[in-house]
């Protein structure tokens, strides 16, 4: 119970599931399951294990010319080039001469149509569902770990398994120097942390299969279940979401992951692009649940609840400060006490709260999952910013319900703009003047 008071019932749930399935690594390997009853599959499955040549590589791109070198250097370490695919959407810098130099196909697209409609068009163009056993989507500021594939093409052993979805890992090196970059960083650094371990290892273990992402930025597909995805419909901000609500709406199969399947990738490390990026995923996410019909199934009924509790969550979040801010006021300054209005809104929530109560029951929770987080990583830095990570929170809950009616009232083009990258030379700099 207290589990489920501090955490949520979600991170309780499916932490467990995720704690049950590392017993269940730990006793030893089972062999895998016979497919499931997908009554709406038109594929046979002759062949369920995929071997690292069978595996093509499709990179949207747009304006990427700082970071797609490195990008292609290192993904063309781990995999032929011949395999490697960048679709540019509508490029204005030197993104296609880059990507041609580097001895990998490209494609560029007339006019800038979204990553969404790059990576359709990449599918269609290539002929990759029906020429490879699986296809790897990856952001173009994306770097694979070098046991990526290792730790990712075995989830491909269930026959069951359709999509492989990759684990994100910010990027510290690449990050700017400055109290603003380093707080943002370690932020979205502990958003994936958490979430990976305690949500998404549990909802993709074998037996409890429903998680509402596959992220776009380096996951895996197999070749015969892409055509069967509606990658691009219209009105869509971004396609990740979409294209995994597709994959249990249509009963293609189940999603996979592993911890190990690790790729760094760029996180935004100033404020302007920051909001930016958590407004275009938070709405995302609601335009997906929009277009989403519920069925009876796991999939709606986790969805179901991880919207309820994550909008109650935002709300009680968007609300601390204006508590705190009551709760205080007249200590700081006693005057105020007696002043109408605010005296009853102390007295109203003096009743139920003060502020040692938020403190023990909300600051402390935090800083403590952040120390957890800060030894499961090694990461001493996580440290210094647990203080400030709170109020980081109550942005992103600020920013995803203003995201609710956008996605009723605003249809997207789908269209984007890459955030700020930093190229190696960056990273040099700022690595030489440490």
């Amino acid at each position: 119970m207290l589990a489920i008071f501090l955490f949520g019932v979600n991170f309780t749930v499916w932490g467990t599931a995720g704690l049950l399935r590392a017993i269940e690594r730990r006793l030893g390997p089972h062999p895998p399951e016979p497919p499931g009853p997908w009554p709406e599959r038109d594929f046979d499955v002759p062949s369920c294990q995929v071997s690292l040549s069978e595996v093509a590589v499709l990179m949207a791109a747009h304006d990427e010319e700082v970071v797609i070198a490195d990008s292609l250097a290192a993904i063309t370490a781990l995999v032929p080039a011949e395999n490697v695919y960048v679709v540019s959407d509508g490029s204005t810098d030197r993104t296609v001469e880059i990507a041609m130099r580097q001895g990998v196909h490209v494609a560029e697209t007339p006019h800038n149509v979204g990553k969404a409609g790059a990576l359709q068009e990449g599918v269609r163009r290539f002929v990759l569902a029906e020429r490879y056993g699986a296809v790897l989507l990856l952001d173009a500021d994306t770097r694979l770990d070098p046991g990526y594939f290792a730790a990712a093409l075995p989830e491909f052993d269930d026959p069951d398994v359709v999509a492989v979805a990759g684990c994100a890992v910010t990027d510290w090196s690449s990050s700017r120097r400055g109290a603003a970059a380093f707080l943002l960083t370690a932020h979205r650094s502990r958003v994936y942390a958490l979430l990976q371990r305690l949500l998404k290892f549990g909802q993709t273990w074998r037996h409890t299969n429903a998680t509402y992402i596959v992220p776009g930025f380096a996951s895996l597909y197999r070749g015969r279940v892409l055509p069967r995805i509606d990658i691009n419909p219209p009105g869509l901000v971004i396609e990740d979401f979409n294209m995994t609500f597709e994959v249990y709406r249509r009963r293609l199969g189940k999603v996979g992951f592993s911890l190990g399947a690790r790729a760094l990738t760029q996180d935004p490390d100033v404020w302007r692009d920051y909001v930016r990026q958590t407004r275009r995923w938070a709405l995302g996410f609601w335009q997906t649940v929009r277009r989403f019909r519920p069925g009876w199934n796991l999939f709606s009924v986790m969805l179901l609840c991880y919207i309820t509790e994550m909008v109650l969550a935002s709300v009680l979040l968007i609300l601390l400060p204006v508590m705190v801010l009551v709760l205080s006021l007249p200590d700081l300054v006693p005057p105020l006490g007696t002043v109408p209005g605010l005296a009853e809104a102390y007295h109203g929530v003096h009743q139920y709260l003060s502020l040692s109560t938020i403190g023990l029951g909300v600051l402390l929770p935090d800083v403590v999952l952040t120390v957890a987080v800060a030894a499961v990583e090694r990461r001493g830095r996580y440290l210094l910013a647990a203080p400030f990570l709170l109020p980081l929170r109550v942005l992103d809950a600020v920013i995803g319900l203003a995201a609710i009616p956008l996605a009723w009232r605003a249809r997207s083009t789908g269209r984007w703009k890459s955030p700020s990258r930093r190229g190696a030379d960056v990273v040099r700099a700022g690595a030489a003047a440490d």
